[in-house]
């Protein structure tokens, strides 16, 4: 196997599309947020569109964390099947999380067509199999609560997923609402339209400490200088679960590889997002320019290092598992490459407020479809920041 880079695809296919100066003054805004990837671009947008003054500030290039990383496979599925969520935190409740994720992707493709953002968008059906003969049990069960509350699936056998996707499996849901993306050219593209509308952002621009106050916070830059705002919100993901005393996610590195161009798939595959019930899963779709993209893999291990030492190996049995699924595709790997993610105990966000920091908001969108709890942040944010109630912000508060 012949790598040609240890970055990401996206990053290799669009470039650094725009770049922009680290903060070298002291500087007051109404609103700074922590982070400049897909999460900073999306609740950045709903706050100026509210009339907020807001600042963005990141230590990497906008978009090459998690951002430059994900494979935006947008699904409204939480990574906790919805019967094992229902047990967890009550069947009404687990159902008002799925169906939030459902008004996500439409909400998210309204975005993207109002701003006429050009990122390789299209919906998708999502098909979710199982890859044994016990795991078809409890996947029954789990389209049966889905079917119940009309969160439109269907049911294919085994037989009928061959005959469709040529895909070897023991059944499964085929769900109406999904699609896909080019999350990092969405990110890049949404920051800049915004900057003509009044935003500021500063990359490569390292803190020391933040004093927290309910009137605002101070961040004491490595470089001497100060930034100060009214409310400062937090959307850098798995950088953040170190500043809580409980534990809110577990870290791990996952692993993805896509082919060349023109990879010869059923026609089916293009218009579908697929993953299984296998722990960790494997997941697969097509891109916009006739790749296939595969993934999963998931190891607890997350130091970088470790991650560019195992890639190799995890992209050999990503491959080997297509092959058993998908026999006789002519994959020839183009990329690969890993990244770091965090995931909770009920596949739900954080987004709140913690007691520990005044002052402060958080929207922390962890799990396998961090993208769509985004999106929802949009919403809560300016909720949070005008004291009104959401059900959304009792599910994804701190301490749940």
């Amino acid at each position: 196997m012949h790598l040609r880079t240890t970055e990401s695809f996206w990053l290799l296919k669009n470039g650094l599309l725009h770049s922009y100066p680290s903060l070298q003054e002291d500087l007051a805004a109404e609103i700074i947020i922590i982070g400049g990837g897909v999460t900073g671009a999306l609740i950045s947008h709903a706050l100026l569109n509210q009339g907020y003054e807001v600042v963005i500030l990141d230590k990497r290039d906008a978009g090459q964390g998690s951002t430059a990383a994900t494979t935006a496979m947008l699904q409204y599925e939480i990574d906790v099947p919805l019967y094992k969520l229902a047990g967890q935190i009550g069947e009404k409740e687990a159902v008002d999380c799925y169906r939030a994720g459902i008004e996500a992707i439409d909400t998210l493709a309204q975005l993207i067509h109002d701003e006429q953002i050009d990122c390789g968008f299209h919906k998708k059906q999502s098909l979710y199999y199982a890859h044994n003969k016990k795991a078809a049990g409890w996947l029954l069960k789990e389209y049966e609560i889905r079917n119940r509350y009309q969160l439109g699936v269907q049911w294919l056998t085994a037989d009928e997923i061959h005959n469709s996707y040529r895909l070897k499996t023991y059944g499964g849901i085929l769900s109406e609402k999904g699609a896909s993306m080019d999350a990092y050219r969405f990110t890049q593209q949404l920051i800049y339209k915004n900057i003509r509308r009044g935003l500021r952002i500063f990359d490569h621009t390292f803190f020391e400490k933040i004093d927290y106050s309910p009137s605002g916070a101070t961040i004491y830059l490595e470089n001497g200088h100060k930034a100060r705002c009214k409310r400062i919100v937090f959307c850098s993901g798995f950088e953040t679960v170190h500043m809580f005393p409980e534990k809110t996610a577990s870290l791990f590195s996952t692993f993805a590889c896509v082919s060349e161009c023109a990879i010869k798939v059923p026609p089916a595959l293009s218009d579908v997002l697929v993953w299984n019930t296998e722990d960790p899963y494997l997941y697969l779709r097509t891109t916009d320019d006739g790749r296939l993209l595969i993934g999963g893999e998931d190891s607890q291990y997350n130091s970088g290092v470790l991650r560019e030492q195992l890639k190799e190996k995890k992209s050999k049995r990503l491959l080997k598992k297509l092959n058993a699924v998908l026999p006789g595709v002519a994959f020839t790997e183009d990329f690969s490459w890993a990244g770091c993610f965090g995931s909770t105990k009920d596949g739900l966000p954080y987004i709140g407020t913690h007691t520990q920091y005044p002052g402060a908001y958080f929207v922390l969108g962890f799990g396998g479809n961090g993208i769509t709890f985004s999106v929802q942040g949009m919403q809560l944010i300016q909720k949070l920041l005008t004291n009104e109630p959401d059900t959304l912000l009792y599910y994804y508060r701190f301490g749940r």
